[in-house]
């Protein structure tokens, strides 16, 4: 029998063995990439100099790389910063060395690399001690927000379905976070919050699905869970749709015109946006097919919202 929703009759738990294949191998990938890369952390979460200058013409950074090579800043990081007259540098903590002389050698290296004007534009420091809580304290904020949305999930919907939003938003976060381990992009205090925004992100998503599943498993007398599986993820996928393009479209332009500043903040949350949607659709309702779901398991939720409701 085929299920027919609106204008669109999309096959989607048809593909879903290609869906698993999928997602276990970005899930492998990023947890390999994890375990043996680890993450690029930024000065928030490591402690040391953030030093930014600017020249008056574009300026090459490998000669500014071997400069500080040579003056005993072997681990210094170098990048353009917004543009090629504009760079960046992040130096490790050094015991018993205060900012202003650091920022004061940096910038004669700086002005020996090239014959142009160099103008020193800010320079932060974050010890290691303050970086270590940050970073223990934003993992705590993580999970703290990972548990909470276990709770509201497993009280709003039955086991299974709550099960598979669980699902759903660890895959998300498991891939996002990857993708910054196999990139090597910095991860910072702002790639943290981008984390946390794309768990509400997925959330919500999934959410909607999950609501649209359980109601058309109530009202659809006749179809296998397969069909109303379907029926139901074509009935959001306008939403879905509509809800991720414009999003998109709002944080493209953040990653291409918002500078360097906030790239690792939209570029998290372009990915969050891309794999939250895909497992809206697949993951959650895979999830369902795996553990045999039916009508009687929303009717008995039904009955039992009913009972509660009706005990005084």
């Amino acid at each position: 029998m085929q299920l027919i929703s609106g204008k669109t009759n999309i096959d989607f738990l048809g593909k879903r063995n290609i869906a698993i294949g999928f997602s276990a191998i970005l899930i492998l990938i990023s947890i390999f990439s994890l375990y043996s890369r680890g993450l690029n952390l930024g000065i928030d979460f490591t402690g040391g100099y953030l030093i930014e200058a600017g020249y008056s013409q574009p300026v090459e950074l490998d000669p500014v790389r071997n400069a500080l090579l040579e003056s005993d800043y072997s681990d210094a990081l170098v990048q353009h910063f917004g543009t090629s007259k504009d760079i960046l540098v992040r130096i490790a903590p050094r015991e018993g060395v205060n900012s202003a002389s650091i920022s004061d050698e940096v910038l004669d290296i700086l002005k020996n690399v090239s014959t142009d004007t160099v103008e020193m534009r800010r320079i932060e420091f974050v010890g290691p001690q303050v970086g270590e809580e940050l970073r223990e304290q934003g993992g705590l904020a993580l999970l703290i927000a990972l548990f909470g949305i276990m709770i509201y999930v497993g009280l709003r919907f039955q086991m299974k379905s709550a099960f598979g939003a669980i699902l759903a938003l660890v895959h998300d976060v498991v891939i996002t976070v990857g993708v910054f381990s196999v990139t090597q992009i910095q991860f910072d205090l702002s790639v943290l919050a981008a984390i946390l925004a794309v768990i509400g992100y997925s959330l919500n998503d999934t959410v909607v699905v999950l609501d649209r599943i359980r109601e058309t498993f109530r009202m659809q007398r006749k179809g296998s869970p397969t069909e109303i599986l379907n029926l139901s993820i074509n009935g959001t996928l306008s939403r879905t749709i509509m809800t991720s393009v414009t999003t998109l479209l709002v944080l493209t332009s953040l990653f291409l015109l918002g500078g360097e500043v906030i790239h690792g903040f939209a570029f998290a949350l372009i990915i969050g946006v891309f794999i939250g949607t895909y497992s809206s659709i697949y993951v959650a309702s895979n999830s369902l097919m795996m553990m045999g779901v039916s009508k009687m398991d929303f009717l008995e939720e039904a009955k039992e919202v009913a009972e509660a409701d009706e005990t005084p």
